[in-house]
């Protein structure tokens, strides 16, 4: 189903990431997907996240659909030109992959292969804007499309907790006129931010899902800090991951804390996108720990 159709229905949807593997065996996933995502709205495939290179997302998507999941196809700007991302969208819908989520993509100095080139032919805006004109049956060389043109429910990034809130709130606002119908956020770790963020992005009308990552450890915590724009994680979960090793490495205390930010955050949003980082296992703690 249609992100915005579960918008429209006054859902609070529930969407969880997976990264697809560094190779060609995806059993292993579908079978911890179809165990631990059975009860969240909709599935995101990450597209080669950090600019690590992983088999496709639009093959995952697809394995995901043929498994009887929902999936958010991730689109990156940073691998592709405007040929490429568009004929990949066409084969999306092609497939009945319906779900779509527009990133500009980290840059290929962060990943496996900072040799690689990056392309950014077009960034995240101009991607919706792209995506758009498709679905009027128009490519962006202004050719036809034959037939009937595809159909998607656009989604986009938002980063609440960003030190330049209004640069956030001006890069939503043009991803807004450019077709984005809702948003998934960056992680959220300050629920007194996000808050005061939703309070000015409600003018948009748009639905937003808190981002939610579940910490493992202080040095995981650290490392964001250091490492991840838009992230902050206060020293009071620092401390609190510290304090118990054992409760910590088990995942307890990182369930315990993003289920506090969820219940926290749900009064201000729409939905809720679970980053779980290889801790899929954990979610449906996380989702009955925060009453979900």
């Amino acid at each position: 189903m249609k992100m915005k159709e579960l918008f429209d229905r006054g859902e609070f949807v529930v969407s969880a990431e997976v990264g697809p593997p560094k190779g060609i065996h995806v059993d292993e996933l579908v079978e911890e997907a179809k165990t631990y995502l059975k009860d969240v709205h909709a599935v995101n495939v990450t597209d080669n996240q950090s600019s690590v290179m992983r088999l496709g997302s639009l093959a995952m998507c697809k394995v995901l659909k043929d498994a009887g999941m929902n999936p958010i196809f991730q689109l990156a700007c940073r691998d592709r030109n405007r040929i490429a991302l568009e004929s990949d969208l066409l084969s999306a819908a092609m497939l009945g992959i319906d779900n779509i989520l527009c990133l500009t993509g980290d840059h290929t100095k962060m990943g496996d292969h900072p040799q690689a080139k990056p392309v950014f032919d077009l960034d995240s805006v101009s991607l919706l804007h792209t995506v758009k004109l498709l679905e009027s049956g128009v490519d962006l060389g202004g050719n036809e499309l034959v037939g009937e043109p595809p159909k998607f429910s656009k989604g986009a990034v938002v980063s609440p907790c960003s030190d330049s809130v209004d640069a956030q709130l001006a890069k939503m606002e043009r991803k807004v006129a450019a077709g984005a119908e809702y948003f998934q956020t960056q992680a959220v770790f300050e629920p007194e931010k996000f808050i005061k963020f939703m309070e000015k992005a409600k003018q948009f009308g748009k639905p937003v899902q808190v981002g939610i990552i579940i910490p493992k450890s202080a040095g995981m915590a650290k490392f964001m800090n250091n490492n991840v724009a838009g992230i902050h994680v206060p020293d009071e979960m620092l401390e609190e991951l510290k304090a118990d090793k054992e409760k910590t490495k088990a995942g307890i205390t990182g369930v315990e804390i993003a289920a506090r930010i969820i219940k926290e955050c749900k009064p201000y949003c729409q939905g809720v996108h679970i980053m779980a980082l290889g801790w899929e296992s954990k979610i449906p703690d996380l989702l009955k720990l925060a009453e979900i």
